[in-house]
């Protein structure tokens, strides 16, 4: 079995949540991309793999609401986090309406081509700081586009990362 085998297996018997049928499709690593002229890009094989899997060629991409990055779902998944966050609110309030509003406003769906490539807008490419040179960071369910040089910036230091790792996985222990 090769390392994805084992990383599957590893997060089969620790994240249950995230295998379907029994196979574990978990969007990981980081793949580096490059928008042609028109702002089309490649998603990255791997991911298109997945995406598949979901049997869908339409994602739906937002805006994160607090990093400089594109936030790429699976249609099943885009639906369930929606789903909760319609359970968490108020439809009758007029706050929670707006919210919503906002939310779904800063989302759109693409299509894949035949190629396995998006077209994103030039507005969301310029949100991101996003030039030629564009990083796919796996996050499990879903995935980001980043500037490289916007997430380089970002990223912790090991050091710092392992604190918070340790911190946020005795929380849960």
């Amino acid at each position: 079995m090769g390392k994805s085998g084992e990383i599957s297996n590893i997060f089969c018997n620790f994240a249950p949540e995230f295998s379907h049928y029994g196979i574990m499709s978990t969007f990981i690593g980081n793949i580096e991309g490059k928008l042609d002229d028109k702002g089309r890009i490649f998603v990255p094989a791997v991911y298109r793999k997945i995406l598949a899997e979901e049997e869908s060629k339409r994602i739906v991409m937002r805006r994160d609401t607090d990093n400089e990055c594109l936030m790429f779902y699976p249609e099943s998944v885009w639906n369930e986090k929606v789903g909760q966050l319609r359970d968490s609110l108020d439809e009758w309030d007029p706050e929670d309406q707006f919210i919503l509003m906002q939310f779904m406003a800063d989302a759109e769906y693409l299509e894949l081509d035949g190629q396995g490539r998006i077209l994103l807008q030039k507005k969301n490419l310029e949100t991101i700081g996003a030039q030629q040179e564009v990083l796919f960071v796996g996050m499990l369910d879903r995935f980001a586009l980043w500037a490289p040089e916007t997430f380089a910036n970002k990223r912790m230091s090991q050091g710092a990362l392992a604190v918070r790792l340790r911190a946020k996985m005795k929380k849960k222990g």
